[in-house]
């Protein structure tokens, strides 16, 4: 199989949880963009569904594509939209999490577990 048609079976996936209250976290905004050098260039934006997840992967087949991305989740307004009390400004307002592409034919999952004080992610299956 050609590197090509390789490429069509990857994906980039995310998913959020809301570590505050052991929920996923519905109705989080996320972004992604592509990273060249200092440019960001804007690919998607979607909006988690009730379980946390985009309701559909953020890049696929060969829109997936070597390279650096960032996903931007936008969690102050997330938390201020459940009534969750932030400081002013939010200690985390918006989570930018940078990442590499090195096979687009593979699935890439980028999970984030937050709090309105702390965040975690990893690469997830």
């Amino acid at each position: 199989m050609s590197s090509a048609g390789q490429g069509s079976s990857g994906r980039l996936t995310t998913h959020v949880l809301d570590t505050t209250s052991g929920q996923p976290g519905a109705g989080l905004a996320v972004e992604l963009f592509r990273l060249d050098g200092d440019a960001r260039r804007p690919l998607a934006r979607l909006t988690t569904n009730d379980d946390g997840r985009t309701p559909e992967p953020l890049l696929a087949g060969t829109d997936l594509v070597c390279g650096s991305y960032e996903l931007v989740f936008h969690v102050g307004e997330y938390f201020r939209g459940r009534g969750v009390p932030l400081s002013d400004p939010a200690f985390l307002d918006q989570v930018p999490v940078r990442f590499g592409i090195a096979d687009p034919a593979r699935h890439y999952h980028v999970p984030l577990l937050v709090s309105p004080y702390g965040y975690s992610t990893y690469r997830g299956s």
